[in-house]
């Protein structure tokens, strides 16, 4: 019989800005991979926020990754990190579990479990056997540029969501259940869309019952314990730097997350969308209607194609992958490899559909994942293809609140 390791997820010294000094609504903000083709999204926010204390000064948006200044970007951050610090902005919760409840931008309740993860037990690499994996390919060219920001920095802030595959809701619902007993900690509305959020202190009774049905849960999906859902490449280049330094009782060893039932009604699973800009729109198209076959015809993998404001609703009738998205991915990194064009992720159809319009932009939109397929797809095929799924709206995606100390 497998066995589980207890300390994987664990409680930790999780860091709080101090309500009585900063304002919430100014101090969350959303996940930094997400809008990275929006730049008014991002300008917003920073109108929003203002010179208030922001984890906008502590995080830096993906969209600004590779530009001229991402250097003194990050030198800033690192900066305004220890100037927090400093000035005492925070408030410290030993050995802490967080339980949080989400409402997204649709009004649907999200509850999740704020605690640390060792890194010791996650392996994103191909095969990997670990009791905490990927659920996507991890593209090793995109962690360089984070390791960046995380090796030099002394505090760490999550927006990764690790799932556990428990159908009937026992570990984060035994906390659902007791809410009323527990300390809140905050409670604030969420800028742009974001919805609302609100934080509550488990006691050591709560902790205790929790972690007890947390590792049934794990028993029983092991040797898959716990996948990643969201935020694979930040969990990737945590582990890279903890590697790089290996130290086993460095507070790097571990990874500040949320845990998050995959069974949430509130989870669900939604394509990412492709969109191709700076490229032979013509040629594209009619290499990946020769490459996988594509027509009319019905198949297991639909793909829906725009260009120049014309939609085209085409089926894959050679794949290379069990998913579309794998299919097409395949074909656009062969096409890429010695075509010029730049692709990009897209999580909601709208953003496609306005791109597309361009005469050197191509747009695609993909199925959504059934997610009871995720754990067994995982266990069976490894990582799924980079880019997949999204869990829910770009703006129900984790916003930055908790913060640990990891040098």
């Amino acid at each position: 019989m497998n066995t589980v390791n207890t300390g994987i997820f664990s409680p930790a010294d999780i860091l709080l800005p101090d309500p009585e000094r900063v304002d919430y609504a100014k101090w969350s903000v959303i996940a930094c991979d997400q809008f990275t083709s929006d730049p008014a999204y991002w300008e917003q926010t920073a109108q929003t926020v203002g010179d208030a204390p922001s984890t906008l000064s502590l995080t830096l948006p993906e969209i600004y990754l590779g530009k001229p200044d991402t250097a003194e970007r990050i030198h800033k951050i690192h900066d305004t990190m220890q100037q927090y610090l400093a000035d005492d902005l925070f408030q410290t919760y030993e050995n802490a579990l967080i339980y949080t409840e989400r409402i997204q931008s649709d009004g649907v309740l999200r509850a999740g479990i704020i605690g640390k993860i060792d890194l010791t037990q996650y392996d994103y690499s191909a095969g990997s056997h670990s009791p905490v994996r990927a659920t996507e390919a991890t593209v090793l060219e995109r962690i360089p540029p984070r390791k960046q920001v995380r090796q030099e920095a002394p505090l760490e802030l999550p927006h990764i969501m690790l799932l556990i595959d428990d159908p009937k809701d026992s570990a984060i619902g035994t906390v659902t259940r007791n809410k009323a007993k527990l300390r809140k900690l905050y409670d604030t509305p969420l800028m742009n869309g974001g919805g609302s959020i609100t934080g509550y202190l488990l006691d050591g009774e709560m902790q205790q019952a929790f972690l007890s049905q947390l590792e049934a849960v794990a028993q029983a999906s092991s040797p898959l314990s716990f996948a990643v859902g969201d935020g694979n490449h930040s969990l990737a280049t945590a582990k890279a730097c903890y590697v790089d330094g290996q130290n086993a009782d460095s507070p790097a060893r571990y990874a500040l997350v949320e845990l998050v039932n995959l069974h949430s009604p509130a989870l669900q699973f939604e394509a990412i969308h492709r969109i191709v800009t700076k490229v032979d729109a013509a040629d594209l198209i009619r290499t990946l209607e020769t490459e996988l076959a594509l027509s009319e015809s019905p198949s297991e993998q639909p793909l829906t194609i725009l260009q120049g404001g014309v939609t085209r609703s085409l089926y894959i009738h050679k794949p290379t992958s069990r998913l579309a998205v794998g299919s097409l991915q395949n074909a656009l990194d062969a096409y890429l490899a010695s075509h010029p064009g730049e692709i990009d992720y897209i999580h909601g159809t709208q953003t496609v559909e306005r791109l597309s319009a361009a005469s050197d932009a191509v747009g695609f939109l993909l199925p959504d994942m059934d997610k009871r397929d995720l754990f067994p797809s995982v266990e069976k095929d490894g990582s799924l293809p980079r880019k997949t799924f999204s869990l829910g709206h770009a703006e129900d995606k984790r916003y930055y609140i908790e913060a640990r100390k990891i040098r």
